[in-house]
């Protein structure tokens, strides 16, 4: 076999290969090979978003025997605080850059009751999609459906690139 016939048979098998892929529209690949995430853009009115969350929390809540949670004004500033400042870390964790726990945060909002726990997450989904997982993890759900929970705060930092910091504050 002659080289130029080498040649052309390895682009031929290219070219066929290249026919193949879905050129549909569906965006760039990750390194994964899946496609990258659609960026959700947070647009409108803060209240809105926080109130859409609570009302699935209570659905939640509710489909569990539990009873419904109130927005809290002190655990919403907690927890806007920390999502900017996981942003500032660029890492989703528990600790604020000053080293303060999500009970140093609320008590430093104003929260006088009984800090329960928090549900963090960095992400480029929506807040219904991140409930959702936040449901199948173990810790955040027990977060979510703590039976001793009457007050939540929910708050997001969303960066120009699009990634989204959640913090979701449940207290008694």
């Amino acid at each position: 076999m002659t080289m130029t016939r080498l040649i052309s048979l390895l682009l031929a098998g290219f070219l066929a290969l290249a026919a193949c892929t879905d050129t549909g529209g569906s965006g760039q690949l990750g390194s994964d090979g899946k496609p990258l995430p659609k960026v959700y853009r947070i647009r409108g009115d803060a209240s809105k978003l926080q109130f859409r969350m609570l009302d699935s929390v209570n659905a939640l809540r509710q489909a569990s025997g539990l009873g419904v949670v109130q927005l809290s004004p002190e655990l919403n500033a907690a927890a806007a605080t920390h999502a900017r400042d996981m942003s500032v870390q660029n890492r989703p964790w528990h600790f604020g850059s000053d080293g303060s726990s999500p009970i140093d945060r609320a008590r430093r909002a104003g929260y006088t009751g009984i800090f329960l726990g928090e549900a963090i997450s960095e992400t480029y989904e929506t807040e219904v999609e991140t409930l959702a997982a936040w449901m199948e993890e173990p810790g955040s759900r027990s977060v979510i459906l703590d039976p001793k929970a009457i007050m939540m705060g929910f708050a997001w930092f969303q960066e120009n690139n699009g990634k989204i910091w959640w913090a979701l504050e449940m207290g008694s």
